[in-house]
């Protein structure tokens, strides 16, 4: 008996059975080369934090562990004090800022600290960390590395600040889970577990995030987002006080931070194609606010909101471009009506 076969078909006769059309090679190759790219990208990364990581929070649970720490208190605590933190938090914020986010994140995870502390130092090391290298490449491409250091660290101390006065951190929040905190009257050998253990965990969460994050980049970058972005963040960069001449600028530095995007952002300041006034403007928004996707990722394995790790740093950006903006409307409002000064006598 010869076999047959019943295919379904709709109204038009088009098969209903036939399978659904495959993806493309060119869509399966850009999807390979972004996912490829970005993984490479993350591992490196993830070697490159560790090599920071591990030193960095070893040498603070030592510190911490001889009492040493405790014996600067009396030079620390008032500028810790202004910032409504104590005295040893001063250790983790020094070190983001002269090594970057990661040398931050290991010496603070290696301290008794709670939520709310550990909060406004993740705030404080976001808008100002790598400030000598990052100060660098703000020279390079528009505005004076010390002015754009000094407007960071200004802009930490503020945010901190207006922060701690809602979360109260002196308050004695619950303590948050450091990498490397022993209990009082650990001996040595028994700090050194908890603190290996706990770099471990926290290695291996920081590796999924980091991972996660360049993967998303990768495919970004391998499908040509990025441009599309700018177009439809016109209204919001208008909001920022940018204009959209500088958007794809400012998408580079909010996407991959200043020191990956520094080529991008070097190039387009050399070719001339943006007025001073417009670099000024940039160079004080992404300065504040720039690697919006992974360092602040970074510090939610270790418990701290999202909206402190995000919203802050984006109000203050704003608020200081407006008022760069302001400033310079006035300066030159005072400039065209200002007398001319009388000549001087012979």
């Amino acid at each position: 008996m010869q076999e047959m076969t019943i295919e379904n078909t709709d109204n038009s006769g088009q098969s209903l059975n036939a399978p659904a059309p495959a993806a493309s090679p060119a869509f399966r190759q850009k999807m390979k080369t972004g996912l490829t790219a970005g993984a490479q990208k993350g591992w490196s990364g993830f070697c490159w934090m560790l090599k920071i990581l591990i030193p960095v929070s070893l040498f603070t649970v030592l510190l911490e562990y001889s009492g040493l720490l405790g014996r600067i208190d009396f030079l620390l605590s008032p500028l810790m004090g202004l910032l409504s933190l104590p005295p040893q938090a001063a250790l983790p914020i020094v070190a983001g800022m002269l090594t970057g986010i990661y040398g931050g994140i290991a010496a603070m995870v290696a301290l008794p600290l709670t939520v709310d502390q550990m909060t406004l130092i993740a705030i404080f090391i976001l808008i100002s960390h790598s400030m000598i290298q990052e100060g660098i490449i703000q020279g390079k491409s528009g505005m004076h590395p010390a002015v754009a250091t000094l407007l960071r660290l200004a802009a930490s101390v503020v945010t901190v600040m207006a922060c701690a006065a809602w979360l109260r951190p002196e308050a004695g929040a619950s303590a948050a889970p450091a990498a490397g905190t022993g209990v009082p009257g650990a001996s040595l050998s028994e700090t050194l577990i908890m603190w290996a253990a706990g770099s471990l965990w926290l290695s291996l969460k920081i590796l999924g995030v980091v991972m996660g994050l360049m993967m998303a980049l990768g495919l970004m970058k391998s499908f040509n987002l990025i441009p599309k972005i700018v177009r439809l963040m016109t209204p919001a960069l208008w909001l920022m006080g940018l204009n959209r001449r500088v958007g794809i600028l400012w998408v580079t530095a909010a996407v991959f931070g200043i020191g990956y995007g520094a080529a991008v952002i070097v190039e387009e300041a050399r070719d001339g194609n943006l007025e001073p006034e417009e670099l000024t403007r940039l160079h004080a928004s992404i300065g504040i606010n720039h690697s919006l996707v992974e360092d602040p990722a970074l510090f939610l394995p270790l418990g701290i909101g999202a909206f402190w790790l995000w919203v802050p740093r984006l109000i203050t950006a704003m608020a200081t471009v407006h008022l760069l903006a302001l400033w310079r409307r006035l300066r030159r409002r005072e400039a065209i009506i200002a007398p001319a000064a009388p000549p001087r006598a012979r």
